[in-house]
């Protein structure tokens, strides 16, 4: 790691403000050469995919989160109206929310509840955490982004007494989401219990005819806005799913758009030398032999960054992850993703990173400036806080390099509405181009589908089993007794953690007598 090899690979862009260091990547010399041809591949697949072909083949989809932010780009006038007319509406909604003109039962709206999962949920509390001001924000922010009731009732008691005053937005492809959908029925019945009409503060982010559509129409919602099937859940950011809450907020979502506008313009062109994602892409083939052999540790130097490696686990590993390539082929692809940030790291799995196993590269995330205000504190002669963040930032890396452990370098100007779109955008890129190279459908997620179904044969079974409990009143049963009477002989084991997490909550009825065996507990039903 030499100055001549930085000033080599040290990518920087005056328009974006922007710089990549891929130069402690020991990839040979002819590494570019050699990759140049499968990268012209991935760069003629990102155009077709631009313009409209169908690069979703298992779903028969276009994939057009790149129209977002160029509607003139999108392959017909239908859609670059459908997206320019919602843009449009989000603006005008969010105005009349903050003037007071839409309001609660009590005046303006104060708080805003954002129900959703995956990457209706990731995408906002990514974008609400690094650009938020509790000092300026219009509206304060939660989420309900999970079924945990316990969680549930968490974000409800920072809500206590302020309902009437709380906005929510429901955010749902489907609207047939479980965990989004029993968040919703929980909002519902928080607010009836405060004597408010859930209509009254409800808005519904979800596709045209959808059940959550259906609902929303049925009860007179404040407003519903469009999700699109060419747009997936975790490329959703800067649809209506993440520029409604954030213009809620009082984010400039016009910035963070213009900001990934001008990511795409720069990661369109192909030329790799001059294109920072062509650049991430082939450093993610070089580093895991294009088969994820290494995990990618990210370390944004950055509070405000700290919720970006969770937003990029969903980004990179859902559509990275997959068990068969596009001929069909079993290739178990993956890009495991996992971070924090620095310099907190230096205090928990920095150790590992450079002494332990060397299975991983680190992608570290600097951002200049420091804060707003004009001066810092001076923590000694010279030095400030923002100082000591670069040195252990610059430490680390050499430490690392020191190791043989592997990095790259993003550097940014700010944390803004602008250069968060455009990291955003970025990323996207990334992760179709490095799908391409190694020949997966990034836009599908059947492993999900699997997981969903699996959860609602749990779901069924537990019905079973408390019918079978209530069909016979007093009766203790075993979970392998239980499995068996309710028709499921071989889901002993399943029954077993169901009744434990039954007998754990006394409004389900069901009662357990503890034996010294734990699976020779029986359970029986109170009436």
């Amino acid at each position: 790691m030499n100055w001549t090899r930085f000033k080599t690979h040290f990518f920087h862009h005056d328009g974006l403000g922007l710089s990549l260091d891929i130069s402690r990547m020991p990839f040979p010399d002819d590494f570019f050469t050699t990759a140049e041809p499968m990268m012209q591949e991935a760069f003629a697949a990102m155009a077709k995919l631009e313009a409209g072909a169908i690069a979703n083949p298992d779903e028969k989809r276009m994939v057009g989160h790149y129209w977002l932010r160029a509607p003139q780009l999108a392959p017909n006038a239908a859609l670059a109206g459908e997206i320019t007319t919602t843009l449009a509406a989000i603006k005008d909604f969010t105005t009349k929310v903050h003037q007071g003109v839409i309001a609660g039962p009590k005046g303006k709206f104060k708080n805003l509840l954002v129900i959703g999962i995956g990457g209706s949920a990731l995408g906002p509390q990514l974008v609400n955490h690094a650009l938020g001001n509790p000092r300026k924000d219009k509206l304060a922010v939660a989420f309900f982004d999970n079924t945990d009731p316990d969680g549930i009732d968490y974000v409800l008691a920072g809500l206590r007494g302020q309902l009437a005053k709380t906005l929510v937005l429901v955010i749902s492809k489907s609207g047939g989401t479980a965990e989004t959908r029993n968040g919703m029925l929980e909002a519902m019945a928080a607010f009836k219990a405060a004597g408010l009409e859930p209509a009254k503060h409800f808005v519904a982010v979800t596709g045209v005819g959808s059940k959550l559509d259906q609902v929303a129409v049925q009860e007179g919602w404040l407003a519903r806005f469009a999700m699109w099937d060419w747009v997936g859940g975790r490329t959703s950011e800067l649809s209506a799913v993440g520029l409604l809450p954030a213009a809620l907020q009082g984010i400039d979502i016009q910035a963070m758009l213009d900001g990934a506008a001008a990511m795409d313009e720069v990661t369109r062109y192909p030329v790799t030398a001059k294109n920072p994602a062509a650049l991430l892409a082939l450093m993610w083939h070089f580093a895991t032999d294009g088969r994820g052999a290494k995990d990618m540790v990210v370390l944004p130097y950055k509070d405000r960054l700290l919720l970006f490696s969770r937003y990029l686990q969903q980004l990179v590993m859902e559509s990275i992850g997959k068990e068969f390539d596009l001929n069909g082929h079993v290739v178990n692809q993956g890009l495991a993703v996992y971070g924090n940030k620095g310099s907190t790291d230096q205090h928990a799995y920095v150790q590992q990173l450079r002494e332990g196993v060397n299975n991983f590269f680190v992608t570290f995330i600097e951002v200049l400036k420091d804060r707003d205000a004009r001066t810092s504190l001076e923590v000694e002669p010279g030095i400030t806080s923002g100082d000591y963040l670069q040195g252990f930032f610059l430490g680390t890396r050499d430490a690392l390099s020191e190791k043989n452990r592997h990095s790259l370098t993003i550097t940014l100007p700010d944390v803004s509405p602008r250069t968060l779109g455009m990291l955003i955008a970025l990323y996207e890129r990334v992760t179709g181009l490095y799908a391409t190279l190694v020949n997966i459908n990034a836009y599908h997620q059947p492993g999900v589908e699997a997981g969903k179904k699996a959860a609602g044969a749990v779901i069924t079974l537990k019905q079973q089993l408390v019918a079978a409990l209530k069909a016979s009143p007093g009766v203790a049963y075993t979970a392998e007794k239980l499995a068996a009477t309710a028709g499921a002989p071989d889901k002993a084991e399943i029954a077993f953690k169901i009744l434990e997490h039954l007998a754990a909550n006394k409004s389900s009825g069901v009662r357990k007598r503890a034996k010294s065996v734990a699976v020779d507990s029986t359970y029986r039903y109170n009436d």
